[in-house]
């Protein structure tokens, strides 16, 4: 089977736009390069940034070759212009989803526009159903209209209106067309089932459509009580937060995105469809702090559920389906060719199974946070709560996977233990809030694991916290003891600490997540580093007293970002944009280091958390 050669963009040269059921990544000319349809972990559509040649692609572009391309959001929206400046004319593309809160979702639109001169453009429309697996039938409705249906398993329709003539060729839906001065053409594309208007009525549904979307979220960002410093960067974060929240289940995807690598070449290709257990408290932190009450409700209500779910204690899983499923099962798409021949390209994720004990930590701490920042919890929560709670009492001293969910073996890290701690340590929180009965072993349990983490895991020789028991390594990881409260800012253990991790796992404003040639992870290739983990070194910094340092790197690092303020989960060596995109688990930590170094320079620090 010939392998498809990536022609397309790099991850960096996209936007997301999205209707809060899944997202479309858009490419600096003109093309929708990765969209699964018509929810985030729904098949993938179009998947060309994996395969150029397979995956299948929504192509507009004008005919001549002499273009340059522009890409921008209209302000405080998710609406993404992609502009085509020449000569002889300038042509934009309006995408957008309008948004299921408007009971308008499952639907993508593009408005072809020319903004001056003369341009002729070419439309391609190329579905790849089921991951590229599935073949499909295309049947012309009429002379502006198709319909995509999937031979395969997920039985998709799609329909694809325009006002201009649409043909078929090999199964794809292509057109040819001029625009001169002011003209505009739209595509609509949705499933068959949707209740659209006719083609001849297509331009008036879509001007209204526009101006509700951009009304929508310019609303929702008036929201955001965040006035401060970076105030355009964090607004743009958390639109794109917003963009991988579902609006039925509440839960918030790591990335919209499946297979894209952690180093060109490498392995490391994970689908991150799913929402993790360990964002919680970092979503629920950000959220509130933003002034978000109804997602961080819808959030931990989403939680809330799991609980109920996990049938007894201790069984709590690190991630979930949207649906809060557990059916994660890891596959690969051998016949997918990999961004830039990066393989295999995974779909599922093997990781569900694994063990990790820190998630019971952020699960409480975003209990604890909404508890007292949000609405009280009801009783029969805390009782799922208190069960999980008993469960760490007996278990803390477990190896497991970590954080990085490993695959080279168990270990006793040091972050499993002390989210261990925090779980026990909010748990008490929450109890002493609503006068609940506190057991007595609960702070014993919690005192034993302070005293293991600074007996077992502080190596005398390096004067730092090591990654796990008995190593002499670091891990960014670390970074959080201060965020979480484990230990103070200014503690001379941790300023060792902190130093040392500059150390070996710092360049400039670029932070590795530990030094993977030490080969502890299981898995063959390097990686670039983890930009959610400088975030974390910029906020410590910052704790630590070095506020000037901490604002110097942090602004140095928002340079990173792609043209569009996203950034993916990793830079490369080259400063590429490296893992599924966009990350939320980065821009959640962008906001929490903005917001942390903001209320120092303010004089606000400690004055209250949320």
């Amino acid at each position: 089977m010939t392998e498809g050669k990536n022609e397309h963009q790099s991850i960096a040269d996209h936007g997301v736009i999205g209707d809060l059921n899944t997202v479309a990544l858009v490419g600096l000319k003109g093309t929708i390069d990765f969209m699964c349809f018509p929810y985030f972990d729904s098949p993938s559509i179009f998947s060309a940034l994996l395969d150029s040649e397979k995956g299948g692609c929504f192509s507009i572009k004008p005919t001549c070759d002499d273009m340059k391309h522009k890409q921008l959001y209209l302000p405080d929206t998710n609406v993404l212009l992609t502009r085509f400046l020449s000569e002889k004319g300038i042509g934009e593309i309006t995408d957008f989803m309008p948004v299921e809160e408007q009971n308008q979702g499952n639907m993508l639109i593009r408005r072809v526009s020319c903004v001056h001169g003369d341009l002729t453009f070419e439309m391609k429309c190329s579905p790849r159903f089921n991951y590229a697996r599935s073949p499909h039938t295309t049947k012309r409705q009429s002379d502006n209209e198709v319909i995509f249906t999937s031979q395969g398993d997920d039985g998709v329709h799609i329909r694809l209106k325009s006002k201009v003539p649409v043909q078929i060729s090999e199964g794809d839906a292509t057109a040819t067309f001029c625009l001169k001065t002011g003209d505009k053409v739209d595509f609509l594309m949705d499933l068959e089932t949707c209740d659209t208007p006719p083609s001849h009525d297509l331009e008036d549904f879509v001007t209204k459509c526009l101006y509700d979307t951009i009304n929508y979220w310019k609303s929702w960002i008036e929201l955001c009580t965040y006035k401060g410093r970076w105030m355009e960067i964090v607004n743009r974060s958390a639109l794109a937060l917003k963009l991988m929240t579902s609006h039925d289940y509440g839960s918030l995807v790591a990335a919209p995105t499946f297979g894209l690598p952690e180093q060109i070449g490498g392995v490391r290709n994970w689908d991150y469809r799913y929402t993790w257990i360990r964002d919680a408290s970092f979503t629920v932190y950000a959220l509130l702090r933003l002034g978000y009450r109804k997602e961080a409700k819808d959030f931990v209500g989403w939680v809330d559920r799991q609980c109920d779910d996990v049938g007894s204690a201790g069984h709590l899983r690190l991630m979930y389906t949207l649906a809060g499923k557990v059916e994660l099962k890891e596959t690969t798409l051998d016949y997918l060719a990999g961004y830039k021949g990066s393989r295999p390209v995974r779909i599922g994720n093997a990781a569900a199974n694994q063990v990790q004990l820190d998630i019971y930590g952020e699960l409480l701490d975003s209990v604890y946070l909404y508890d007292k920042y949000g609405d009280p919890i009801s009783f029969e929560f805390w009782d799922d709560l208190r069960q999980q709670v008993e469960w760490v009492c007996d278990n803390w001293h477990l190896e497991d996977e970590g954080i990085w969910e490993v695959r080279g073996g168990k270990k006793p890290f040091l972050y499993s233990r002390m989210m261990c701690w925090v779980a026990i340590d909010r748990a008490m929180k929450i109890a002493s809030n609503h006068s609940y009965p506190l057991p007595a072993r609960w702070r014993e349990e919690r005192d034993k694991i302070f005293f293991s983490i600074h007996q077992d895991f502080w190596n005398e020789k390096l004067q730092s916290f090591v990654q796990y028991k008995g190593a002499d390594t670091v891990d960014a990881a670390t970074l959080l003891m201060p965020l979480i409260r484990f230990i103070s800012p200014k503690d001379p253990r941790w300023l060792s600490t902190l130093k040392r991790i500059e150390e070996r796992l710092v360049s400039d404003a670029l932070v590795f997540r530990y030094r993977n040639e030490e080969r502890f992870d299981g898995l063959a290739g390097g990686e670039g580093t983890f930009s959610m983990c400088t975030f974390w070194y910029v906020e410590c910094l910052a704790k630590s007293g070095q506020v000037d340092k901490a604002r110097l790197y942090f602004e140095k690092m928002l340079g990173y970002s792609n043209h569009l303020g996203l950034y993916a989960e990793m830079l490369g060596l080259n400063g590429d944009q490296l893992g599924n995109f966009p990350q939320a688990f980065t821009h959640l930590g962008l906001i929490s280091a903005a917001l942390s170094i903001n209320d120092i320079l303010e004089g606000k620090e400690n004055k209250k958390r949320i």
